[in-house]
């Protein structure tokens, strides 16, 4: 079955609108990291981690995200190698996207996420915090970075 919301990001661009709230997803092994931006597509904020167990959970979980804060757009980080190849990771994000894709109307477009968690590391390293902590909020601050790269692309 072809999926159609999963767009490059320069469609995507075209379809969320001017004003419009996107949710970042940093789809990990053991969580998802989830963020948010405000409409202005400005600032992405950390929002919560999902322990990843059953599809049908996450499901519901992103659909109350989507339509609590009037979502209209998806950003998912795709782990992309360092020399530009795709790995076990991208094909997961891309595996993730496309189940995801079947069970929403709205677009999705991936964000290469490279460096991602180790710069959302070294973010909560200048804060006053213990590494527990950091580690517990590492894929919610992995997945606000993605979004960040993002929306800062679409504004320009």
């Amino acid at each position: 079955m072809k999926t159609y919301n999963i767009l490059s990001i320069d469609e995507f661009k075209k379809n969320i609108g001017i004003k419009s709230r996107l949710l970042g997803i940093d789809p990990g092994k053991k969580n998802i990291g989830i963020a948010i931006c405000d409409e202005n597509k400005a600032v992405a904020t950390p929002f919560k981690t999902l322990i990843k167990n059953k599809f049908e959970f996450l499901l519901r979980e992103i659909d109350k995200i989507i339509l609590e804060n009037e979502i209209k757009g998806i950003v998912i980080g795709k782990a992309i190698n360092m020399n530009g190849s795709l790995g076990r990771s991208a094909q997961s994000s891309m595996d993730f996207a496309k189940k995801l894709s079947k069970n929403v109307t709205i677009p999705i477009t991936f964000w290469d996420e490279r460096l991602s968690s180790e710069a959302a590391f070294k973010m909560a390293k200048n804060l006053n915090t213990n590494v527990s902590n950091k580690i517990k909020k590492l894929d919610k601050n992995s997945a606000a970075f993605i979004l960040q790269g993002a929306i800062d692309y679409l504004s320009n």
